[in-house]
């Protein structure tokens, strides 16, 4: 008899409101999912929904208002996530060795560890050679990549994605696409990402989770059927079209469904 999968992250009943003087306005509402142990998912769902706000509760910067966020299988090395903003957010002062292993500075490493981490991280990323550069220097993507390997230099268990190549062109957002898979690949962390794209979704997912507008709820968990590795030819298969038009579907029917939301006054 086949072993249950692990369980890396167990959300249960998930809302968050936020309080304000003219009212309270509800972003989550009774969210409920679990993400297996080294599989990808990907969120999608209208802007302004929710998404980051989810991510930044799973991210530890946010109390959820009710409801549960588990970690059945807690790294006993490094945090339980690490995050991955749309921006960078690099330090301009600082090369990029420096901007990636300003976490372990903070954890208080020793130059050894700092030095090996930092340097793994960068041959991972490919960017072997642009040790020295400062972030004005590098590209868009190169920038994103330095994120990326930022917020995996700790070894966290999870790796938390919010929109992290919204702001590049289409081409150099589909070569993101596949860097990422490959570091996803030879890592094999859990990866929970936020996305707008339907088929950036599909092609690098699992499964895709769809969101209503706030307050939001999942209204569809969809198994992504794909075999891996991907491939670009995927993209214009008849069941990548198929899944992209289930995806594309719910988000229409939720949009049908559910009015734009109001503030509720706070007796």
């Amino acid at each position: 008899m086949p072993s249950s999968p692990k369980i890396a992250l167990e959300v249960r009943g998930l809302s968050i409101a936020f309080v304000e003087t003219d009212g309270s306005l509800e972003v989550l509402d009774n969210l409920s999912f679990t993400v297996e142990v080294n599989s990808f998912v990907c969120v999608i769902g209208p802007s302004g929904g929710g998404k980051s706000t989810l991510l930044r509760a799973l991210s530890g910067l946010l109390t959820p208002s009710a409801g549960e966020i588990r970690f059945p299988h807690p790294s006993h090395i490094g945090p339980q996530t690490g995050m991955v903003f749309q921006k960078p957010n690099l330090m301009p002062w600082r090369t990029l060795f420096d901007n990636i292993s300003l976490p372990l500075e903070l954890a208080g490493r020793s130059k050894e560890e700092i030095q090996q981490a930092t340097q793994e991280m960068i041959d991972l990323v490919g960017l072997h050679g642009f040790e020295k550069s400062y972030p004005h220097e590098l590209s868009g993507g190169m920038a994103q990549r330095v994120a990326i390997a930022r917020s995996l230099v700790q070894d966290p268990e999870i790796l938390l994605l919010d929109e992290p190549f919204g702001q590049l062109d289409a081409l150099t957002r589909e070569r993101m696409g596949e860097e990422l898979l490959r570091i996803w690949g030879e890592r094999r962390k859990t990866v929970l990402m936020v996305t707008h794209s339907i088929s950036e979704a599909i092609y690098l997912a699992d499964r895709v989770l769809v969101m209503t507008r706030r307050p939001a709820q999942i209204s569809l968990d969809l198994p992504i059927t794909l075999p891996r590795p991907r491939t670009e030819e995927m993209r214009y298969q008849p069941e990548f079209g198929r899944l992209a038009q289930l995806v594309h579907e719910q988000l229409s029917q939720n949009d049908d469904a559910m009015a734009m939301p109001t503030k509720s006054k706070v007796a």
